[in-house]
């Protein structure tokens, strides 16, 4: 694909009715690179289950780039898509889903990472891929011949977002270990101070005259 000024990199999300279609779409997308129309540079077919993990049923990445699409960003939205907890962004992944999935947040479309999830529905094949296009309309009629539904957003988003998130799991972790240090140095305080006055009250009782007779 020859060097574009208006080449734009994106993230492309397309989810579909029918599974099968799914690698079909696959098979699309390399065949759009071979024919230098998008430079594709990773891809997955990947299916959620009902509980949440995503599992990759297909995937092609660029040698060059990342080795296979679980190597590079496809991946790692993978992982924050539905990986275990904490693997991915030393913890970051807890934070993500926590906020992806508060679908009663207003401001819920302003998010690349929330409205991603949200194409990939539980239950269904979804095809992740980053492309490099001169044109969105390349890959959209090629998907719209199998009835596949489009969400693309910059690469630069994505990545934007997936760094802010890190940024404030890492705040809020050095938060709650603020909150447990002083927690844990005021039960001290408060355990010494009991621990003082019954020693107090002892020694008063020891001291005190005995009753004449």
């Amino acid at each position: 694909m020859a060097d574009d000024t208006s080449n734009s990199e994106n993230v492309v999300v397309v989810s579909f009715d029918d599974d099968n279609s799914s690698y079909a779409a696959l098979s699309h997308l390399k065949q759009l690179d071979s024919q230098g129309r998008v430079k594709l540079i990773a891809a997955a077919v990947v299916t959620r289950g009902e509980d949440g993990h995503v599992e990759v049923k297909d995937e092609v990445g660029d040698d060059s780039l990342a080795g296979t699409a679980t190597g590079g960003l496809v991946g790692l939205l993978i992982g924050i898509l539905g990986g275990p907890l904490g693997i991915l962004l030393g913890g970051a992944t807890g934070l993500l889903l926590g906020s992806l999935w508060d679908m009663d947040d207003a401001d819920e479309t302003d998010s690349a990472l929330s409205e991603v999830a949200k194409s990939v529905q539980a239950g269904h094949n979804t095809l992740l891929a980053q492309v490099v296009e001169q044109s969105p309309e390349v890959v959209d009629a090629a998907m719209l011949q199998l009835s596949g539904t489009v969400v693309r957003r910059p690469v630069y988003e994505i990545e934007s977002e997936i760094a802010a998130a890190q940024e404030a799991q890492r705040d809020a972790k050095t938060e709650a270990r603020k909150k447990l240090r002083d927690a844990r140095l005021k039960k001290g305080r408060d355990e010494a101070h009991a621990k003082v006055e019954e020693l107090k009250a002892k020694v008063h009782h020891d001291h005190k005259p005995a009753a004449k007779a």
